[in-house]
């Protein structure tokens, strides 16, 4: 130990002795102490074959006893020490800050002692510039190795104290509790009664956006929806009979099994939209001021279009295989690589519809009110 030397020679009277340890040993001796700490104020209690201990006053140690704790490094982490956090103090042992996980910044700072540099305060506290609220579920994770978060605090703040002191077990654990506090994503379709609420709070000069929204299944019918964008939106199964749907955009929508009979569809945007199985009987898809009908593209595999208006409606290369087209106004309609399979056309009016590079295999063309020309179709 540092505060206790031994000694050999005695001579003289105690001050003496104690007078020529100072000088050998570099200190101010004021106490001496035999072999088993038993304190010296005589000199004649001495014998030959003692083995003496000097100290400038400290109580008397065991050098062996102190060796064996200086070689036991548990035995050396197990010391108290103060931590000042942002003002607030933590008593803990150095065992607890270095044992548990022996690859953090805490550990490395405290494994040995005065390593760091560490600052302290009057008081001998080490000073730590970090939040004390997000520190003692970090000290308490140390101690017992349980997350325990008491209420009020920010798990996130937790975490970023965490990754300051570099306590990587601990972080990933506070990543999956604040995963796992996160409510799911609601995917919930949107009801009739909160898009008309929805409607109502918009301005009519306003260009309402539902791009992606989620319509699945609900009674949007006899409402006005002209000019919303209904791009790659889920409208599948919906119930749009009698919409007002003028000039609005249906792009990449899904349409499929959905109800459109009656709905006004004038200078509707439905390219490459998915409405198979969808029924759109006796909608007018023309426009007086002449804005055509864009469905180019789309999938209308099985639709029943029946008694429709669609002067100079775009289908250039959509698929209406198996659908029902009885009765409808095709006038000036494209129809130019369309798949017309098994399509029923009888009833319709095709005058100068382009049917050019169409498949027309199975089609049905009885009862037609004009003559289908061979220039008009290759196929």
């Amino acid at each position: 130990m540092d505060l206790f030397r031994q000694i050999s020679a005695v001579y003289g009277t105690l001050s003496d002795l104690l007078s020529v340890a100072s000088n050998k040993l570099g200190i101010k001796a004021s106490c001496l102490y035999n072999g088993k700490g038993g304190l010296i104020d005589d000199i004649a209690l001495i014998r030959d074959d003692d083995v003496l201990y000097v100290s400038e006053g400290d109580p008397f140690i065991d050098p062996q006893n102190e060796a064996k704790i200086t070689s036991d490094p548990l035995a050396a982490h197990t010391d108290w020490l103060t931590l000042n956090i942002g003002g607030r103090l933590f008593t803990t042992t150095r065992s607890t800050l270095v044992s548990k996980e022996p690859e953090s910044m805490l550990a490395h700072m405290f494994r040995e002692k005065d390593v760091w540099g560490n600052k302290q305060d009057e008081h001998g506290a080490y000073l730590i510039d970090r939040s004390p609220e997000y520190f003692e579920p970090i000290l308490n994770y140390l101690r017992h190795g349980q997350l325990i978060i008491n209420e009020g605090i920010n798990i996130r703040g937790v975490l970023e104290e965490a990754r300051f002191f570099g306590i990587e077990q601990l972080a990933e654990q506070l990543e999956v509790a604040i995963k796992n506090s996160q409510p799911p994503e609601d995917h919930s379709p949107i009801s009739r009664k909160e898009f008309v609420r929805f409607l109502l709070a918009t301005p009519t000069k306003s260009e309402l956006r539902c791009q992606g929204l989620n319509f699945s299944g609900a009674d949007l019918s006899r409402l006005d929806l002209r000019y919303i964008n209904f791009k790659m939106a889920n409208l599948s199964r919906c119930n749009l009979t009698h919409a007002n749907l003028c000039c609005s955009n249906l792009e990449r929508a899904d349409l499929s099994g959905a109800n459109l009979d009656g709905a006004n569809l004038q200078g509707v945007k439905m390219l490459c939209s998915n409405a198979e199985g969808a029924s759109l009987k006796g909608c007018n898809f023309e426009d007086p001021s002449g804005l055509k009908a864009n469905l180019e593209g789309a999938n209308l595999k099985g639709v029943d279009m029946e008694g429709s208006q669609m002067t100079g409606i775009n289908l250039r290369v959509a698929t209406l295989k198996n659908a029902k087209l009885k009765n409808c106004n095709l006038r000036g309609a494209t129809l130019a690589g369309t798949d017309l399979e098994n399509c029923d056309l009888s009833g319709c009016d095709l005058q100068e519809a382009n049917l050019r590079g169409s498949n027309v295999k199975g089609a049905i063309f009885e009862e037609m009110l004009t003559p289908l020309h061979m220039s008009q179709s290759v196929r």
